[in-house]
């Protein structure tokens, strides 16, 4: 029998509004996917905040983003996509309207180019306690474990999709990284054994999400991939990873402003 589903902080979904531009990724342009329909969607779950990611198609647009914050209201925060040429100003004043995170989309694109993932995490994480994301099929995680292993904070979107890099994965938990239980459909992984391997390792490492409106994956978003978090890993383990482990890395306070002189 399935366990009740606890309260959920969603750490990863996606707001697709047709008012603000999109930019065509590999020839793709998502469907509309709007806060009333996350909201309608999501009605039914005990959702008490989450995180909006900025997706391939949306590049470097601030906009719908800020407006998703504000409509979406307390609890929620943004990851973003930032150029490397964003001014300190431009970060700070992104944190104080609630974005928490930049990402690297190393699997689609449309975010900046891994050159600059150093300078730039740890740039954002020193002006506004930023942590960094990234999505990234876990076979390619070798020729950044040294960058990634040394950054401050770091997670991984998708289970890092792949079961032939799940090594890579678990190894960059062992350097602290957070891992998102999201996009069940997106790699070839055995989902529950990934999850009890992650937990293993770091029970504090695990955050789930929707992954809404699952654009471009083989199958969407569906409640039994809640049940079956909460089924493999049992209250306590579940618990966490619903809520507060995203909530710890996410709503933690920001770097407070530096003033002087």
């Amino acid at each position: 029998m399935t366990r009740a589903r606890p309260a959920l902080f969603d750490a990863h979904l996606h707001i697709i509004d047709p008012r603000f531009a999109l930019v065509a990724n590999h020839g793709y342009l998502p469907p509309a996917f709007t806060v009333e329909d996350y909201l309608e969607r999501t009605a039914h779950f005990n959702v008490v905040g989450g995180a909006v990611v900025s997706a391939s198609f949306q590049a470097f647009d601030q906009h719908y983003l800020l407006d998703a914050l504000r409509r979406l209201g307390p609890g929620f925060v943004g990851v973003t996509q930032l150029p490397a040429t964003a001014s300190d100003d431009e970060v700070l004043s992104l944190a104080d309207a609630g974005v928490r995170a930049v990402r690297f989309n190393v699997r689609r694109g449309g975010s900046e180019t891994l050159e600059h993932l150093d300078t730039l995490a740890r740039r954002v994480h020193e002006l506004a306690g930023w942590h960094t994301e990234v999505y990234i099929d876990a076979r390619d995680l070798p020729e950044l474990m040294a960058v990634l292993g040394a950054l401050p904070k770091v997670s991984v979107d998708h289970l890092g999709l792949s079961r032939d890099g799940l090594a890579h994965l678990l190894r960059l938990v062992e350097h602290g990284a957070y891992v998102k239980a999201t996009g069940f459909s997106r790699g070839d992984l055995d989902v529950a054994a990934t999850l009890r391997e992650v937990v293993r390792i770091n029970p504090s490492s695990l955050m789930v999400g929707t992954d809404l409106p699952s654009t471009r994956a083989p199958r969407p978003f569906s409640d039994d991939d809640l049940d079956l978090v909460v089924d493999t890993l049992g209250d306590d383990l579940a618990a966490a990873a619903f809520h507060a482990n995203a909530q710890a890395l996410y709503l933690s306070p920001a770097k407070p402003r530096v003033t002087c002189c």
